[in-house]
């Protein structure tokens, strides 16, 4: 079996969704056993998305019906339990809430969460299924390393570079949707999608690197996202990964998923 996983990557609105569900389709019509993880998947087999961190001692001070209901539902990691927020509701939806993986835990803690994560997935994977994934490899990891803690670009490749090299015995493939014109495909997607662009345009301008940069507004958005893409695909270069770029996917679809269908089968 040529790749076990399969990740498309780029930044939002590039088509990520879109192209990660033709590949599980075009891979099932192939005959292969498919896994199709997209992105934001509360139960991704390789990802922490909307899930919570408590330590063991911030566990010891709560009540007895809170400390059952984490460790139930819970998966002990690195010194607590790593909690799907999906599950709780209330107070303590609240208090966990306040420990999200992705946007409270210090550096540290996350990075060996995460890569935990990765290792233990690889590990369990079925040798029979393709595994078909978006975002997880380069986007996650950068909103992380870049936005949030303004890391320069060899700190997020160093992080990238341990996460390829957990899931090499896959031999995975990352396509990698490259987009000229990310202002364009950011405005298109938000005549759809009602509030989300106030939320991602203030999670990037009051990053650690959206300050950095003085980053204000719309602009300031995209000026974060277009300094994202030039640093993943220099970073795509240097990973020990197969790798496919397309160019400008939604200008020619045809042409795209004909590029991904000949690396893929």
């Amino acid at each position: 079996m040529k790749n076990r996983l399969i990740i498309v990557e780029g930044l939002p609105c590039s088509g990520k969704s879109t192209a990660s569900a033709f590949a599980a389709d075009t891979l099932k019509v192939d005959g292969r056993r498919v896994l199709f993880a997209d992105e934001g998947s509360c139960e991704h087999p390789a990802d922490y998305e909307f899930h919570g961190f408590i330590t063991d001692d911030e566990l010891a001070q709560l009540t007895d019906d809170e400390r059952i209901q984490i460790t139930m539902c819970g998966e002990k990691k690195c010194g607590g339990y790593v909690v799907p927020l999906s599950r709780f509701y209330g107070k303590l939806f609240d208090m966990l809430l306040q420990r999200k993986i992705y946007d409270f835990l210090p550096w540290e803690r996350e990075m060996s969460l995460m890569l935990d994560k990765w290792r233990e997935f690889c590990e369990s994977s079925n040798e029979n299924v393709t595994y078909v994934f978006n975002c997880v490899m380069l986007q996650n990891p950068m909103c992380e390393t870049m936005m949030r803690f303004g890391f320069d670009e060899q700190r997020s490749a160093e992080y990238i570079g341990m996460i390829a090299d957990a899931v090499k015995p896959m031999c995975p493939l990352v396509i990698y949707l490259k987009n000229s014109d990310p202002a364009a495909s950011v405005k298109k997607a938000a005549a759809e999608r009602e509030g989300w662009l106030d939320g991602v345009i203030d999670y990037h301008v009051n990053g650690a690197y959206g300050k950095s940069i003085g980053a204000q507004g719309f602009d300031g958005y995209i000026a974060c996202l277009e300094e994202r893409q030039r640093r993943e695909l220099r970073i795509l270069q240097q990973l020990n990964v197969e790798s496919l770029v397309i160019d400008d996917p939604q200008n020619d679809w045809d042409e795209a998923y004909d590029r991904i269908k000949k690396a893929i089968i």
